[in-house]
């Protein structure tokens, strides 16, 4: 007796299909889609993204990844210290720094914040000076700023700053017609001092601060908020080698006062005041470097009773004074 199959047990095969026993020509069916494209070809993965920031950065640049640029010598060459942004958090610190004119880029505010005198001020300020106005959500600011910054619900974003070169500052001085009057900063790290100094250096006639490339304070959102504004129109230069620099500047005829407590000249009706110069400051702590010192004409100190030393923006407001004074009675 035939056995009989049941139903379901034959396997059914659709008209025009490939069966088994195909003789490999379903092979192609099976091969995929070939090997695993390389991380900086996925559009998904961070790689990818990675290589076209610097594809964009390159492109600004004119040249290949990574490559500088040149300006003949470095004469009109401008650079930024650092790519990063910087955020100013904290309604007060917001509505500060937007008085004093910082050059932010946008202004970013938490959904449903509490319009208090503060918030309304920064806001009308941004709108004023055409600063885009962001709402976003709390969590997002939290993520932003990090979990010790206290932001209020107000952060400001501001972007790197631009050095310019100090063979620039010195030919744009002279050409002005002015007696060339900087401020040097030698192993200053404080960026409140520096922003302290740059204030000092406009109010008493100066035209410009340098900065050393490395081991230096640098113009962040802490060295504008304490300028108070004066950074909007007293320029900062960057100096690849401080000493250089000032010995570069001495062949141009701008002489060089470094200030310490052990110098052998003292401030107050300094005989070189009148002439060009350059004031270098060196840190609280350490003082000027030794090559720095070698580098002066002469090695200024303020006299003072009491204490062992000034901060270092004080120092250079006393001694920016003292010149300033001496120039206005000759």
């Amino acid at each position: 007796m035939a056995r009989q199959q049941r139903a379901g047990a034959v396997r059914k095969v659709k008209k025009g299909s490939v069966g088994k026993g195909s003789g490999g020509r379903g092979r192609q069916a099976l091969e995929g889609k070939g090997p695993t494209p390389k991380a900086e070809e996925r559009e998904y993965h961070p790689a990818y993204r990675k290589k076209v920031l610097a594809e964009r950065a390159a492109a600004k640049r004119g040249g290949q990844p990574g490559a500088r640029s040149n300006t003949g010598g470095g004469s009109t060459q401008r650079r930024a210290k650092s790519d990063d942004t910087e955020l100013v958090t904290g309604r007060n610190s917001v509505v500060e720094a937007l008085r004093a004119g910082i050059p932010a880029t946008t202004l970013y505010i938490a959904a449903r914040t509490e319009m208090d005198d503060r918030v309304k001020e920064a806001l009308s300020t941004a709108t004023h000076r055409g600063i885009p106005v962001l709402e976003v959500m709390r969590p997002e600011l939290d993520r932003m700023t990090g979990r010790d910054a206290v932001h209020q619900g107000l952060v400001l974003k501001v972007p790197p700053y631009e050095y310019g070169h100090p063979g620039e500052l010195l030919d744009l001085t002279i050409r002005k017609g002015l007696t060339p009057l900087f401020v040097a900063l030698d192993g200053v790290t404080d960026p409140r001092n520096l922003g302290a100094i740059i204030r000092s250096t406009a109010a008493f006639g100066g035209q410009g601060v340098i900065v050393p490339q490395r081991r230096s304070a640098g113009v962040n959102s802490a060295a504008w908020k304490t300028s108070a504004g004066a950074l909007a129109r007293t320029p900062v230069v960057m100096a690849s080698n401080l000493t250089a620099t000032l010995k570069e500047f001495k062949k141009a005829g701008v002489f060089v006062i470094g200030l310490d407590g052990g110098g052998d000249t003292e401030l107050y009706g300094l005989e070189l005041a009148d002439r060009p110069i350059v004031v270098v400051v060196g840190s609280e702590g350490k003082g000027l470097s030794r090559i720095v010192t070698e580098t002066c004409d002469a090695v200024v100190s303020i006299p003072i009773d009491g204490i062992e030393s000034l901060n270092a923006s004080v120092a250079a407001s006393v001694a920016l004074y003292e010149i300033s004074k001496v120039r206005a009675q000759r």
